[in-house]
């Protein structure tokens, strides 16, 4: 079954407004379509590839006080780059109306990962300052493939693919926004809706010709990798310019005046605003980036060692996703306080006081960090579970396990199993070594006088233990720990 048809049961059409344009002609003056609105909550609305999720406009009053968000967005440490300074003025002057502002997210993977979460996170920020925001997933330009960031070309997906991505990503984007910011008005769109008939000898007579070749190739995206080994295929080098023409076509049919992206995106994002000056001689159109997701050392966070950190449950359990936040060193807890959550700075700066005081209990803001970025992304449900577990699965916790709270990391953690009549009455020492879980009894005894090996949640005290049938936890499962990190899910047969 197609991801389109899959998405469309979940889901209840409700809008009226059609965002289809079917023109040959690119830049033809666009009809007034009349905007629906409704009153949270609402079922999701679903056409082909496309989301959208709108409520009543915001007040006067709530127009008058509208926070800067810029400001914010500086302080937190979100801000890189602004094409225009004029964009502190125009995003808090209550004489103006609130902004539109856009966020691409290419469906190169079936979810999004953690360092995609700070375009979520900054388009939030512009809806708790009282605008409105466009979540752009790119069912054409992935096609293409974004060079920014890259040092080889892209591999090409297949259809099939691609739209199955373009859905579950879309669902992804709606989940945290709909449950964070239920009140507001965000959209969600798919740019292949206004690609798909799209034909090229009228792009390059109404778009192309506007275009500067020694602009674009002078982009660092470009450059950089025109300069390599590599080099670059022109497909790749057309990029810049359909993300470009999509910010002119929201800029011109949506009302959204404002792109937002990372870092890497600065020159995509500034194509857009050349094109929109150049061919629609409009001025208003303004860029803002924010820095990538960073650890202190340079490297990418949002990476593990087994890959992504996935926002879709499927992928990664909230469990592991906590935990990877859990595991934040001290040199970057406070700066992804700032940058992940939406906790006041005053409240920040007091969790950063607290840890340098003598009575820290340490990875008390790493636990917060975990709390905060795991509610936003699952929910209550995901962090109630991510919760549970954690502490059911801390060796040496009092809590009783129950087969549940097992399986809910059971995909994050090496298991195997085993029949039970194997099982019941042998020595530990001999299990831990059977299953793989240490390399030697010699290895295991070590261990266990160490007093760093678990049955369950409980420590081991002796060499005499054996498995009984009070072990199996609800006659279904064993969970061996090695350490507090090395775990083994032995499943009874």
């Amino acid at each position: 079954m197609a991801a389109n048809s899959l998405v469309s049961r979940l889901v209840i059409c409700c809008n009226q407004r059609s965002f289809l344009y079917h023109s040959p002609i690119l830049l033809r003056p666009r009809l007034t379509h009349g905007r629906h609105t409704y009153q949270w909550p609402l079922p999701l609305s679903y056409s082909s590839t496309q989301f959208v999720q709108e409520s009543t406009e915001g007040n006067t009053a709530e127009v008058r006080s509208r926070l800067n968000v810029v400001n914010i967005l500086e302080e937190r440490g979100l801000l890189e780059s602004l094409t225009s300074d004029s964009l502190k003025s125009a995003c808090s002057d209550p004489s103006l109306p609130a902004l539109r502002v856009y966020c691409g997210f290419d469906p190169t993977a079936e979810s999004l990962h953690l360092g995609n979460l700070l375009g979520i996170i900054v388009l939030s920020w512009f809806l708790r300052c009282g605008h409105k925001v466009v979540a752009l997933v790119g069912g054409a330009t992935g096609r293409v493939g974004d060079p920014s960031g890259k040092s080889i070309e892209r591999p090409e997906l297949d259809l099939l693919s691609l739209d199955r991505n373009v859905s579950r990503i879309s669902t992804t984007i709606s989940r945290i926004l709909g449950r964070n910011q239920g009140a507001k008005c965000f959209t969600i769109l798919n740019n292949y809706d206004w690609w798909k008939d799209v034909k090229l000898l009228d792009f390059l007579k109404e778009v192309g010709r506007f275009a500067r070749m020694g602009v674009m190739m002078s982009k660092e995206s470009v450059r950089t990798r025109l300069e390599s080994e590599q080099g670059m295929s022109y497909t790749e080098f057309t990029y810049q310019l359909l993300q470009g023409y999509d910010f002119l076509r929201l800029f011109r049919d949506e009302d959204v005046n404002v792109q937002i992206g990372g870092s890497d995106q600065w020159g995509n994002i500034t194509a857009g605003t050349d094109l929109i000056r150049r061919i629609l001689q409009a001025e208003g159109a303004y860029g803002l980036t924010f820095p990538l997701l960073l650890k202190s050392d340079g490297t990418k966070f949002g990476k593990s060692e087994d890959g992504a950190i996935w926002l879709s449950p499927s992928l990664l359990s909230p469990y592991q996703f906590y935990q990877h936040l859990f595991s934040v060193p001290d040199s970057d807890v406070v700066r992804f306080l700032k940058i992940l959550t939406f906790l006041s700075i005053e409240e920040i700066v007091k969790i950063e006081r607290e840890m340098q005081g003598p009575g820290y209990v340490p990875n008390t803001a790493q636990r917060r960090l975990a709390e905060e970025v795991t509610l936003f992304v699952h929910g209550e449900e995901g962090l109630d579970e991510a919760r549970k577990a954690t502490e059911a699965l801390r060796p040496g916790a009092e809590t009783k396990l129950d087969w549940r709270i097992i399986e809910a990391i059971a995909e994050d953690v090496p298991s195997c199993s085993l029949p039970y009549n194997e099982v019941l009455n042998i020595s530990i020492l001999d299990l831990t070594v059977s299953i793989g879980l240490l390399e030697s009894k010699s290895a295991a005894r070590r261990l266990l006088k160490q007093g760093g090996l678990y049955l369950n949640n409980s420590r081991v005290d002796s060499e005499a233990k054996k498995i009984e049938g009070d072990d199996i936890v609800d006659s279904k499962v064993i969970l061996l720990s090695a350490g507090k990190k090395n775990k083994m899910i032995v499943r009874i047969s």
